[in-house]
């Protein structure tokens, strides 16, 4: 079912507050709406967020631990953007975080609400299929630690009552029907925007945002990061099987965050392009036609709600013409791909800086010279031999 369009932007002074949830586009609008941060004031709307993604305000916001390794998120990262949002005035502003939707209770949401502005307070909630979702945040729970194949994660989410492990966080995000009633509930229907995204429109969501924000068009323009990109299936297995032998060995989970997520892992995606030949992450049909049918249900609830619902609802139960016909054997990853997991992992190791007598600045990985990283980490390697 086709529904409203956005026909004017909302009020002059709002507090637009985008809480995803994950995988509906939030990272493209995230750099999307950063890399405009100095061109929207001219047009009486702020991007009050000092990065491009306040994570780890959000999570404190919600009082949710962060990603595993990852820094405390602690009340100051909270004040730190409320401070920001308040020095915006009278004027619009947008704050987007995936991780809002972790608020799980209607206290913390009115709390967040009020802290940031109470009734000047407009929620956008973005959605896509689960048939799309499922295959992408599996994965990313592998980049977290996770050690469970996809089938088997399938079964435990669809089949395996209450569905709540190994992620609880999964259908707390994306029952989407109930996320849209515990934040409506709270801030009431009328002040609640759903925004069904069409994967076939790939700057539909930029549009959106233009309209309801009063942007010119165009203003908003994609941010090309190879960083977002979801792993294949075989980076994916060669990253699970990794994390089981990372827990199966005791290891700290701040060396996790540190040499595999953003070591590893990130440069890897940095530096690989998935090809033709890679596999992608398959979901069987079966999961497929009962995301379908949640997605069915999902979508009646919401429109029962009386949110501004945009985009076309039928979107969230449609299930894919085709599915990608099932690997045979054992996924294996490039060689070359495995060489550059494993140098950003080294990479990172040689990135922390040296204690000197004068404090040195931390560089990262990227931004150090393939010979110095070398060097630096040969320089340690023999220092700590020599201290053996």
């Amino acid at each position: 079912m086709e529904t409203d369009c956005i026909k004017e932007a909302l009020p002059a002074g709002t507090r637009l507050l985008h809480i995803g949830p994950h995988k509906t586009g939030t990272t493209a609008i995230q750099g999307a709406l950063f890399a405009a941060k100095d061109t929207m004031p001219e047009h009486g709307v702020d991007f009050p967020a000092h990065s491009r993604h306040p994570m780890e305000a959000a999570l404190a916001a919600c009082a949710r631990p962060a990603m595993m390794g990852d820094t405390v998120p602690t009340d100051k990262h909270w004040t730190r953007l409320l401070d920001a949002v308040r020095a915006t005035g009278d004027r619009t502003s947008v704050i987007s975080s995936e991780f809002f939707a972790d608020a799980e209770d209607d206290e913390t949401i009115a709390r967040i609400v009020e802290q940031l502005g109470g009734e000047r307070v407009h929620i956008l909630i973005t959605l896509r299929p689960l048939a799309r979702i499922m295959p992408s945040q599996w994965q990313q729970y592998v980049q977290n630690g996770l050690r469970m194949g996809y089938d088997n994660w399938l079964e435990h989410m669809l089949r395996k009552a209450p569905y709540e492990q190994p992620n609880p966080s999964f259908w707390r995000r994306h029952r989407h029907d109930r996320l849209v009633e515990r934040w409506a509930r709270v801030v009431g229907p009328e002040r609640v925007t759903v925004v069904v995204v069409d994967d076939s429109d790939r700057d539909g969501l930029l549009r959106t945002f233009e309209a309801l924000l009063g942007l010119p068009a165009n203003l908003l323009r994609p941010v090309p990061d190879a960083a977002n990109r979801s792993l294949t299936l075989a980076e994916t297995e060669m990253l699970r099987k990794l994390n089981v032998e990372f827990r199966g060995n005791g290891l700290p989970d701040e060396l996790y965050s540190k040499l595999v997520r953003n070591g590893a892992v990130m440069h890897m995606k940095n530096s690989c392009s998935p090809t033709s030949q890679d596999v992608k992450i398959t979901t069987p049909q079966w999961a497929v036609e009962a995301a379908g049918a949640i997605g069915a249900e999902m979508a009646g609830t919401i429109a029962a709600t009386g949110v501004r619902v945009v985009g076309d609802t039928a979107l969230l139960s449609a299930v894919p013409e085709t599915v990608e016909k099932k690997v045979s054997g054992v996924p294996r990853i490039a060689p070359e791909v495995a060489a550059q997991a494993l140098y950003g992992a080294l990479a990172a190791v040689a990135a922390v800086p040296v204690r000197h007598s004068a404090p040195a600045k931390a560089r990262t990985v990227h931004q150090t010279s393939s010979k110095e990283l070398v060097r630096v980490l040969g320089h340690r390697c023999l220092k700590k031999l020599r201290r053996g």
